[in-house]
């Protein structure tokens, strides 16, 4: 487990425990927490966007651990520039923002009970603002981050304390081949 993810999860263990609002997205080995490479046919994925304009190059891709408290990449890497404007891929409201890390981080909570995690982004809107799909929810900060020295935007998305592919949301789900017995 990295120090970041260590941290994270102390910071979300702490804030739940001493009565702070919900954790904005699932600590780094939480019980109970379960990875999942992709959300097949999902009917809200047609109503979701990239949350770059215009469509970025994937530089990392989603790679969820084995375990929950073992490391892995819990979403994707997207290559941005600093300043760049990061957009809600899907309606919803801007339900956290603040600093874990040392990185600024935004969380969106869509209206489909899924949340975008966004790194890092300093917010454009406070917590509370209703945004739509496309609306900018904050701006690509000069933090070095999962791509130093390149700059990205590091996008995950969750459905309670599970991780899903980001990526499976805007149409963009690897093939992978079964055999045929």
């Amino acid at each position: 487990m990295s120090i970041g993810s260590a941290l994270l999860s102390t910071v979300l263990a702490v804030a739940s425990v001493s009565g702070a609002s919900a954790a904005p997205f699932a600590p780094v080995g939480m019980a109970g927490a379960r990875p999942a490479t992709q959300v097949a046919s999902s009917p809200s994925a047609a109503r979701w966007g990239w949350p770059l304009d215009p469509e970025p190059e994937v530089v990392r891709r989603f790679d969820p651990p084995d375990q929950p408290w073992l490391p892995g990449h819990r979403g994707v890497d997207l290559a941005a520039t600093v300043s760049q404007s990061v957009r809600a891929p899907a309606a919803g409201r801007v339900s956290w923002s603040g600093v874990i890390a040392g990185r600024a981080v935004v969380v969106v909570a869509h209206d489909s009970g899924l949340r975008s995690t966004f790194e890092p982004v300093a917010a454009a809107a406070p917590v509370g603002t209703a945004v739509g799909r496309g609306d900018t929810v904050g701006v690509l900060t000069a933090t070095p981050g999962h791509c130093a020295p390149r700059t990205c935007l590091h996008w995950g998305v969750l459905r309670g304390e599970t991780y899903l592919d980001p990526l499976s949301f805007v149409g963009r789900v690897p093939v992978v081949l079964l055999p045929l017995t």
